[in-house]
């Protein structure tokens, strides 16, 4: 038989999770009302992928596929930006491509793209999917008057991989 000692520490465990249980819940629904009347609430679901994420400011898509990028390469009619740092960017890149960190815009960019009218194509890229760098890169251009600025998603790899035109070194 249980001492009332123990009945009343169990029932004090239970009212506890109970009144914690109960918190929580108050508290997910104040927050998802909130949300709600928000005029800017977060989305309860989106897709994040990558494709998704790197829009411009006016909502279109900056993302090029890697056939439309092999074209213009093949063509001479793009001009590539590696936004990686200059150690990534030496151990390898697409050929003929220019290194521009986002970090270092403000001091590379008369050096990088002073020769580079503001309609030319432009492919930034960088490594991985969730690499941000080249979306980064790009909103920068585009601040900065470029107007055919794409990205290039997972552009190192996707590339390396395709067999396409590599080099290592400064470009």
């Amino acid at each position: 038989m249980e001492s009332y000692g123990e009945m009343v520490r169990v029932s004090f465990y239970q009212k506890t999770a109970w009144q914690s249980l109960l918190i929580l819940l108050a508290a997910l629904t104040a927050g998802l009302i909130f949300n709600h009347l928000r005029a800017n609430g977060i989305p309860l679901t989106a897709d994040w992928s990558p494709e998704a994420r790197m829009v411009s400011a006016s909502g279109h898509s900056l993302v090029i596929p890697t056939e439309e990028a092999r074209q213009a390469h093949a063509a001479g009619q793009a001009l590539f930006l590696d936004a990686r740092s200059q150690e990534w960017f030496e151990m390898g890149h697409i050929q003929g491509a220019r290194n521009l960190p986002p970090e270092e815009i403000e001091g590379l960019f008369a050096q990088v793209l002073g020769d580079v009218p503001p309609d030319r194509l432009i492919v930034t890229y960088c490594d991985g999917e969730d690499c941000d760098l080249s979306y980064d890169l790009a909103l920068a251009l585009m601040e900065r008057g470029f107007t055919n600025v794409r990205v290039l998603i997972n552009g190192w790899t996707v590339w390396r991989e395709a067999g396409l035109p590599v080099e290592e070194g400064r470009s």
